[in-house]
């Protein structure tokens, strides 16, 4: 008895190490951008050219960098306020959404404008409905200033928008968009509440309080299980909520000044970086049970990001904003669970 206990034990201490050495992010590298000043918003991945597309808000400009190496290609200036932009392989063509004029949309593999798109003041986040092959995109608010905030459908190949949903709040920021079902849900942020949008009647049929911290901003869903991630700024936390209800599963601390919050399905962990100069990872044991399992120390401002689960990468961009520090492009190589 006493020597299956040393072999459990052994065994046990062999299993811990092997999961202390397999972190599941590991940076793979960073590309600077001398110069800029202020923040990043936004990524894109172009899977037809191989190239990641940053959005650099106050910039002014696009960053254009290759998929394989990270290495910075092109920086592509007069776009506006540029906030999201949204690839489109099948017909070649990038749009970018801007805050403060007519949104350029580019023939990608030239990068060269074709077009633009009178889209409304303040157009900034985005969400894809793959059942209609629309976008949906937020607009108003107080940066514009407008005491109210929009959320409209817009087809990305014509610029032709659909229909409309109208918040009596200046602050709506991110949303994330059912791929199997009718269900938006997006974040009134000045009102510490989630809306749930009904996408094919344009209504929004819940608001569901948050009621752990404030200032809920970026979101991410796992359809699959109904659960959606939410992560606010005052302070920083990981809201776990169940998408059938809006209960709240779970809540963890979490980065502060963030700007997204990342759903990885392939192996059940969240995502989260923050403008504190760290980015913190979640695993999903089942849907009603989380921990975090790494705080890894990041640069300044690096508060947004997006998946590339074909490269098994996670891209993050750290923002200058008012440190005078440069900007970067930071990769992370995502470990298999």
């Amino acid at each position: 008895m006493k020597t299956c206990r040393i072999l459990f034990a052994a065994a046990a201490a062999a299993l811990l190490a092997g999961t202390a050495i397999s972190a599941p992010l590991t940076l793979g590298g960073t590309t600077t951008l001398a110069g800029y000043k202020g923040d990043f918003d936004h990524f894109a991945i172009d899977t037809r050219d191989n190239r990641v597309f940053l959005a650099g808000e106050d910039g002014n400009e696009l960053e254009v960098f290759n998929r394989t190496t990270g290495a910075l290609i092109k920086r592509l200036g007069g776009l506006g306020t540029p906030h999201s932009p949204w690839f489109m392989p099948a017909t070649d063509r990038l749009l970018v959404v801007s805050g403060d004029k007519p949104s350029p949309v580019l023939t990608a593999s030239s990068l060269k404008v074709d077009t633009t798109y009178k889209l409304a003041k303040g157009s900034d986040s985005i969400g894809w409905d793959p059942m209609t092959r629309h976008i949906w995109i937020v607009s108003g608010g107080k940066d514009v200033p407008q005491p109210d905030c929009n959320l409209t459908e817009v087809d990305p190949a014509t610029g032709k928008t659909y229909r409309n949903v109208h918040f009596d709040s200046n602050h709506v920021e991110a949303m994330a968009i059912e791929h199997h079902g009718p269900l938006l849900f997006i974040s009134l942020t000045d009102k510490n509440k989630v809306a749930v949008v009904n996408r094919k009647e344009a209504k929004v049929v819940a608001e569901w309080p948050i009621h752990e911290a404030q200032q809920n901003a970026p979101l991410a869903l796992d359809e699959a299980n109904h659960r959606l991630f939410v992560v606010t700024r005052a302070p920083g936390k990981l809201i776990v909520l169940n998408t059938e209800n809006g209960s709240t599963v779970a809540a963890f601390d979490a980065p502060n000044k963030s700007d997204e919050v990342v759903w990885d399905a392939a192996n059940r962990r969240v995502y989260v970086p923050g403008g504190d100069g760290t980015l913190a990872v979640y695993q999903q044991e089942d849907p009603d049970h989380y921990r975090e399992v790494e705080r890894i120390k990041t640069l300044p401002g690096a508060k947004t990001a997006i998946l590339d689960p074909a490269r098994k990468r996670l891209w993050v961009a750290a923002s200058p904003g008012d440190s005078g520090a440069p900007g970067k492009l930071m990769w992370f190589n995502i470990a298999a669970r």
